[in-house]
């Protein structure tokens, strides 16, 4: 893992993109020594910004396409329409350690965790940085090293947590439980709760984490590790903050319309990543990609158990959220596409008006319900689902009967609310107990079968990528892949 955990005893800057696009500061050199980088507020906000920059600067990263992207196509969200093997790879389940995207899901998010982790050694040791700026980096940096720890272990289960810069010791770690590493995830995120205020940072663009994001993320950690008492906690205070709101309004002209909602700094962005890479008028990757010019190449499942025809009669999600593009052909064939980045090409020299949506507030009110049924608050639960149905247009759910019919409609609101966005579809399969098999399975064994017939459980884990297994002697293989 040599080759993958690196940091080379500075804080590494980008010198590729700009930081100031976050915050209003010089430019930083490639490099900075860690004895000047924690010298001043604004080479030290440079280090932790910087990390923002790398993680949007490119395409097919870990933190704007790959995730969502990947994520998607091992679910049964979307599809790439070519034959492409590293795609098909994970279409089909059938991933190969070898697979280039394999590796960046895996070598990216430590890249992240290593210099948060020296970001947040070079902030403590300092004695020249504002308080102010003290708080807010460390508690960037422990809410970053979480939200990695927390995708790396939710695609790979087992895997070393990492939580010191120290290159030798950590690059022959054995895997680390799943359960320490959530245990230290939620660490994490309640240390940087205590450290970052409500109020964004820098530029005041919602670019940068604040307290709500790592309150949100919170309630999702205590929500996947069934810990559904605190789940609700965290996610009552992000609903109950007035910075957030949900965009309703049916008209898609309206500035309220949720066709509206991926905006950059809309009132649903809890965090977003600014756009750093505008050539040839692109402002997100997402939009750039999933937005076709012609025929789409990221098409939506379809027939009777596909993302295309979940969608109930007059949900606006639809309306606003799915695109679709009918050709020549005959008959013609018309082809589905998540369509809630609106921005493929914008013009050229305009501003970006989308940035790459990475947490929202609608995931607050699903937590919430979830944690409520879970519970047996059952008429609770469904009131938080209602909001988010409201805002789609449908009607009222009434109460259910038990939490297993709770949680059908659970699943179903996440389905159609959160598709094609960082995974949720993927890892919500994999987290719920199968409602049909035994219960050693998950929902994903329910459900995948029906539209993929290679899918094995298995499948849940991605493969150690081969050059972990290569350069640590102490790496283990995920079953299946042997």
């Amino acid at each position: 893992m040599k080759a993958l955990y690196y940091i080379i005893g500075v804080v590494l800057l980008s010198s590729t993109v700009s930081c100031n696009k976050y915050v209003d500061i010089e430019n930083p050199k490639d490099q900075l020594v860690s004895s000047s980088v924690f010298v001043s507020d604004a080479t030290a906000t440079a280090a932790m910004v910087g990390v923002y920059s790398d993680m949007n600067a490119y395409n097919y990263q870990f933190a704007n396409v790959l995730t969502t992207f990947m994520g998607a196509m091992s679910a049964d969200e979307f599809a790439y329409a070519a034959t492409f093997a590293s795609f098909d790879e994970f279409k089909n389940n059938a991933i190969s350690p070898d697979n280039t995207y394999v590796g960046i899901l895996w070598s990216q998010p430590y890249d992240f965790i290593y210099r948060s982790n020296a970001i947040i050694k070079g902030v403590t040791a300092s004695t020249t940085l504002s308080a102010a700026t003290k708080n807010q980096l460390l508690g960037e940096a422990h809410f970053v090293r979480a939200f990695c720890h927390f995708y790396l272990t939710n695609m790979f289960g087992d895997v070393p947590l990492i939580l010191t810069a120290d290159v030798p010791s950590n690059s022959n770690l054995k895997r680390t439980p799943k359960a320490d590493v959530y245990a230290a995830v939620i660490a994490d995120l309640v240390e940087a709760k205590k450290l970052l205020i409500n109020a964004y940072p820098g530029n005041q663009e919602r670019t940068r984490p604040n307290k709500t994001a790592a309150t949100l993320l919170l309630a999702r950690a205590y929500l996947y590790t069934g810990n559904n008492g605190q789940a609700e906690t965290e996610a009552t205070e992000v609903i109950n903050n007035a910075d957030y709101s949900l965009l309703k309004n049916p008209d898609q002209t309206n500035a309220a319309s949720m066709s509206k909602a991926f905006l950059k700094n809309s009132s649903e962005a809890v965090w977003q990543l600014q756009v750093v890479n505008t050539l040839g008028g692109r402002n997100t990757w997402e939009g750039n990609l999933m937005v076709p010019a012609s025929t789409p190449y990221y098409r939506l499942t379809t027939g009777p158990n596909g993302l295309a025809n979940a969608f109930e009669a007059g949900d606006r999600r639809y309306a606003n959220w799915v695109g679709s593009y009918t050709n020549t052909a005959t008959p013609p064939v018309t082809y589905y596409y998540p369509f809630k980045y609106k921005v493929r090409v914008g013009a050229s020299g305009a501003a970006a008006t989308e940035y790459s949506m990475v947490l929202r507030f609608a995931e607050a009110y699903l937590i919430r319900g979830e944690a409520r049924i879970q519970q047996s608050k059952l008429s609770d639960g469904k009131d938080d689902l209602n909001v988010i149905r409201d805002r789609a247009g449908l009607t009222a759910l009434s109460t259910p009967a038990s939490i297993a019919v709770g949680m059908t409609m659970v699943e179903q609101e996440r389905r159609v609310e959160l598709f094609a966005e960082w995974g949720h579809r993927w890892f919500d399969l994999k987290r719920w107990k199968s409602v049909t098999g035994a219960g050693d399975k998950s929902r994903a064994d329910d459900v995948l079968p029906l539209i993929k017939t290679n899918w094995k459980s298995t499948a849940a884990l991605f493969p150690i990528p081969t050059e972990a297994m290569r350069t640590n002697p102490n790496m283990v293989q995920n079953p299946g892949y042997n």
